[in-house]
């Protein structure tokens, strides 16, 4: 059975495709496209199709589209309402729905010998449901778990409760719009100065600069209900702190309200897990839609809800839903559908494919005995380097195969990395540890944590030797390194902790503000080329920065 998922509304089209039940291919349409989250200067183009990542998904598994028993489409424009239904007055909508009822047809011009009849339309969060519920690891037998799905807007809801059981998704909840917890962060994004549906991760960092003295006034107006649900009033952020403009700097009146918001948040979530636990009893909580991306809430939620386990879908945002509605389509059509094998599913490069690319880029080159070896000394010695290693990452977050490193023992390299990345100086850095010795350095959130999804306690004593990575709070949003699942990243670091005595390394995504992160060895030389970066680890090769000729006198 080979079911291509889709998602082509909102923001961050993406393909992914499961064939017999196994997840082998999924890719975000701004790896190839190069346009951050699939949008274009006029808004209604952000409902780009993934037609290059979904091309490359059928490649990838040498399938031709009419081989394709079905494609599912994470979006079911029957069950959208009107603007006044929703209570959003969205002129959007009327476009939107029309433009994903024509999507069978699309589809078919994009993918030459599809049939159209063959794409199913699947709700928006019931997508996102499956992304978490069906593609959490565990063995037959032990996939049972409640799911909550938490974003800014579907068809006609926000925010999904349910559970699986053997595969089946039970809803117990949903919430109608125009109540939003994802609507509520974007607006709070957009009176600070940032871009709406992209820069929330932002509001996050921020919050943890601020103390939330404003909670007391947005009780009433953010709030979980006792039937599962939750309301998000009207909120005039003016109140509190004037709205920014894009570039203008904030006070700490800005912070207090993007601290006192997230906290609501947090509250508001661990009042919804604690509900669906009573209905489910399940020892497993999965999660997903864009609010999962907030790391900080998730902790939050495994720390006080009565959950023993929280997993969280890494590509949690709209991209996701092309993997849940790809999985979800594959159940019901009777395929025993596996857990995802991990987020390293989009494209790869051979060895020979990428020297031939530094080969016709007239750059010169290595190929050091070890990689791995190469980089530590480079990071030992306070290098900077650009990280492009296997298969790209499904999701927004760098995971060891395309990423910014460093040194963390220094703490002018967190304003030396955001400098690099050309981005704010407020925004963190994340550490990648060594899974054995994370124990000993971080608490709090779970261990392993493969998917930076998570925040956990720096302890005391490591403060002052990992200053890059600590943030302001005293906290990180760590990635643990498990040798078995990345044996060169967990070489790498273990050499660097030989010259340094540091189990740790910085990680940022590699890209520069705006930018998509770095996707195939072509966007992997413009970016070291454009940016002050040490050296460049591509496959097993080395690019160095060459030493700066002195100007003369």
């Amino acid at each position: 059975m080979k079911v291509l998922g889709i998602n082509a509304i909102y923001h961050d089209p993406a393909a992914a495709l499961v064939v017999d039940g196994e997840v082998v291919a999924a890719a975000e349409e701004e790896r190839f496209s190069r346009r951050k989250h699939g949008k274009r200067p006029l808004p209604w183009s952000a409902w780009e199709l993934p037609e290059l990542a979904a091309a490359w998904c059928l490649r990838q598994a040498g399938i031709r589209p009419e081989e394709l028993d079905a494609v599912a489409y994470s979006f079911d424009p029957a069950l959208m309402g009107t603007p006044e239904e929703s209570g959003l007055f969205d002129d959007g909508d009327v476009m939107r729905k029309k433009y994903a009822e024509m999507a069978p047809d699309f589809l078919a011009h994009a993918l030459p010998g599809l049939d159209p009849a063959k794409v199913r339309f699947v709700q928006h969060h019931v997508a996102h449901a499956a992304s978490a519920g069906l593609a959490a690891p565990g063995g037959a037998g032990q996939r049972d778990n409640a799911v909550l799905v938490l974003d800014g807007r579907g068809e006609a809801h926000s925010h999904l409760a349910g559970r699986y059981v053997d595969g089946q998704l039970e809803v117990l909840a949903g919430q109608a719009l125009p109540h939003s917890l994802g609507l509520m962060y974007e607006d709070l994004t957009d009176h600070l100065g940032f871009l709406r549906s992209s820069d929330e991760f932002k509001v996050m960092a921020m919050a943890s600069y601020g103390k939330p003295r404003f909670v007391g006034d947005l009780t009433e107006l953010i709030r979980a209900t006792d039937d599962g649900g939750f309301r998000t009033e009207q909120i005039d952020y003016t109140e509190f702190a004037p709205r920014l403009g894009k570039g203008d700097a904030w006070t700490s009146d800005h912070a207090d309200l993007a601290a006192s918001v997230q906290q609501r948040l947090e509250e508001v979530l661990v009042d919804l897990a604690r509900w669906v636990h009573e209905q489910t009893g399940e020892k497993t909580l999965t999660l997903a839609g864009g609010t999962a991306l907030n790391c900080v809430a998730n902790t939050r939620i495994l720390a006080e809800s009565p959950f023993d386990q929280v997993w969280v879908q890494p590509a949690a945002g709209d991209a996701g839903t092309a993997l849940g509605a790809a999985l979800h389509v594959a159940r019901e059509l009777g395929e025993e559908t596996q857990p995802m094998p991990g987020a390293a599913l989009g494209r790869g490069w051979s060895d020979d494919e990428i020297e031939q690319v530094l080969v016709t880029a007239a750059i010169d080159y290595e190929r050091p005995d070890d990689v791995a070896e190469a980089v530590a000394e480079v990071l030992a010695d306070n290098g900077i380097v650009a990280w492009f290693q296997g298969r790209s990452e499904y999701g927004p977050r760098a995971l060891g195969h395309r990423s910014l490193m460093a040194h963390p023992g220094f703490e002018a390299n967190l304003e030396r990395m955001n400098d690099v990345k050309g981005r704010e100086q407020f925004r963190p850095v994340a550490p990648m540890v060594l899974l054995e010795k994370a124990p000993e350095i971080f608490s709090r959130g779970p261990i392993p944590s493969p998917y930076m999804l998570f925040v956990h306690d720096v302890a005391q004593e490591w403060r002052d030797r990992i200053p890059t990575v600590t943030h302001v709070d005293g906290t990180a949003r760590i990635q643990t390194i498990d040798p078995e699942v990345s044996p060169l990243v967990h070489r790498m670091i273990s050499a660097f902790e030989r010259r340094t005595g540091l189990p740790v390394v910085v990680n940022t995504s590699l890209n520069t503000a705006g930018r998509p992160m770095v996707d195939d060895p072509r966007d992997a030389l413009e970016c070291f080329g454009s940016a002050p970066v040490d050296l460049l680890a591509i496959g097993p090769f080395v690019v160095r920065r060459p030493k700066a000729t002195p100007r003369p006198a």
